[in-house]
């Protein structure tokens, strides 16, 4: 279920099995790139690592970074050259265990099947803290979902709150707008673009950071909750932390604690928050230089550099008067759920998360793709579909033989 990169990438194996099996898309194909994303948005990964089983980029801007668009038209060739069976605008109301497989109702009809590969996705529902609730009904508030770009907005200025990739994408760009911009930071992790003159993903890629499994990660659970890291793809392959958006006028406060009599209220943890992401980046970039020593990559690449810890004012507001005027819209930028409300099978925790080993889910022939270090690392990005597909095919493969 799901025609973007992971529903397609199981079509691709399971077609080399043949296995029967169809795919089923509520909308379009890529239709989360198309319907749930913000126009100037573009890949956080170079077009080197945008590759899916058989199709790799092959443009002229190996070292760019695809725009919305390109993306939409990458996994629609995917879609076609892979002659995936797609049902577009099948939307799945509920899926249950019957005698033999699965009972899917659809919005075309019923379906049963033996197995179901779930592709949905990690970021089908946006995550707001119940404070929104108190906000005054003179500020906007919007989720990534919901804005497209700038112009739309009121004028006046905005709360982001959220500093991961998409909230200081989103502060950066609404600070280019000319707008005032105030940036709610919690956790976050901090990377600049490149390093030692090579694009930093090239870095957790070559030393193998991305090739880690999910059942070598000390603390799974919270591996799987990790804040997506501070990046942007532009030309000018440019670092975007908090540095650099403090440096263009984005005021910097702490993690939204509440509202109360329309005042947000931030943390006081602010330094703390920055100085521990500061001390990740640094046993990070000394993983880099400790595989470039090894594998004698560092005749080949610029030498090591490190980056000044974080500059902070020397007092971030606490607080901040939602009824003045001075906030017009907010943000929330503080990130995604799946969504399982059609899912009638008792195969999530306490949290409302799938259980699942490696893909396989807790209930025979059902198996998901596409969620946070499923397998790997790697596992939600473009490039690292391949292998968990592949796995969790094969898997699925195995038990259809055991089960006939």
């Amino acid at each position: 279920m799901g025609a973007g990169h992971a529903g397609l990438a199981a079509s691709h194996f399971l077609s080399e099995r043949a296995i029967d099996h169809v795919v089923l898309e509520r909308g379009e194909v890529a239709n989360s790139w198309r319907r749930e994303r913000w126009e100037s948005l573009r890949l956080l990964t170079p077009n080197w690592q945008s590759r899916l089983p058989g199709l790799h980029y092959d443009g002229p801007d190996r070292d760019g970074y695809m725009s919305m668009r390109e993306v939409i038209t990458f996994i629609e060739r995917f879609a076609a050259v892979s002659r995936a069976p797609v049902r577009t605008a099948t939307e799945v109301l509920s899926l249950c265990r019957v005698d033999g497989g699965y009972q899917l109702a659809t919005s075309g009809g019923p379906i049963r099947c033996r197995a179901v590969v779930i592709a949905t996705g990690a970021c089908n529902v946006p995550v707001v803290p119940s404070v929104r609730d108190a906000v005054p009904a003179s500020v906007t508030q919007l989720t990534p979902f919901d804005y497209r770009w700038p112009d739309l907005l009121p004028d006046g200025g905005v709360l982001v709150v959220g500093a991961s990739a998409t909230g200081v994408q989103l502060a950066d760009e609404l600070r280019r707008s000319g707008r005032p911009v105030v940036l709610s930071v919690g956790e976050h992790v901090r990377l600049p673009r490149t390093y030692r003159g090579r694009d930093v993903l090239w870095w957790m890629d070559a030393c193998g950071v991305w090739d880690q499994r999910h059942d070598e990660v000390d603390d799974l659970d919270r591996a799987r909750r990790l804040p997506s890291p501070q990046l942007i793809g532009t030309p000018e392959r440019r670092t975007l932390d908090l540095d650099a958006l403090s440096a263009s006028g984005v005021e910097l406060v702490g993690r939204l604690a509440g509202l109360r009599d329309g005042r947000a209220l931030f943390s006081g943890g602010l330094r703390n928050v920055v100085a521990l992401a500061d001390l990740k980046l640094e046993r990070l970039l000394d993983t880099f230089d400790e595989w470039g020593r090894a594998s004698g990559v560092d005749g080949t690449v610029d030498a090591p550099e490190r980056f000044a810890p974080t500059r902070l004012a020397a007092a971030a507001r606490l607080q901040l008067d939602l009824t003045r005027g001075e906030i017009r819209t907010i943000v929330w930028a503080t990130g995604y759920r799946p969504d399982y409300s059609w899912l009638d099978v008792p195969v999530l925790d306490g949290k409302g998360r799938l259980r699942h080993h490696g893909g396989v889910v807790d209930s025979p022939g059902l198996y998901a793709l596409g969620l946070p270090l499923l397998l790997r690392r790697r596992s939600t990005f473009i490039h690292g579909i391949e292998d968990d597909a592949r796995a969790v095919v094969d898997h699925l493969v195995d038990q259809l033989a055991v089960c006939p």
